[in-house]
C-alpha cells in the first residue's frame, strides 16, 4: 500500500511524493519543508499561499511557524 501527498496550484502540481504506507505528521512536515516551500514565494507574490484542510497531520505548531 502506498500514499500520495501532493501540492497543487493553478498551474498544476508543484510537488508530489509517494510514501510506502501512510503519511504521518513527520513525513508531511518533511514534504512541506523539502518539496513545497522551495517552490513558494513571499506573500503577496505568486505561489505564496498554502491551503490545508483540518487533517490532524496538518496541525503542527512547528509547521505553522515555519510556513508563516
Amino acid at each position: 500500500r502506498y500514499s500520495l501527498v501532493a501540492a497543487l496550484g493553478i498551474e498544476g502540481y508543484s510537488a508530489a511524493r509517494v510514501v510506502p504506507g501512510s503519511v504521518d505528521s513527520d513525513e508531511f512536515f518533511d514534504f512541506i519543508v523539502t518539496d513545497v516551500l522551495p517552490t513558494m514565494n513571499p506573500f503577496p507574490g505568486d505561489r505564496s499561499v498554502i491551503i490545508m484542510d483540518n487533517c490532524a497531520i496538518h496541525k503542527s505548531e512547528a509547521l505553522k511557524e515555519l510556513v508563516e
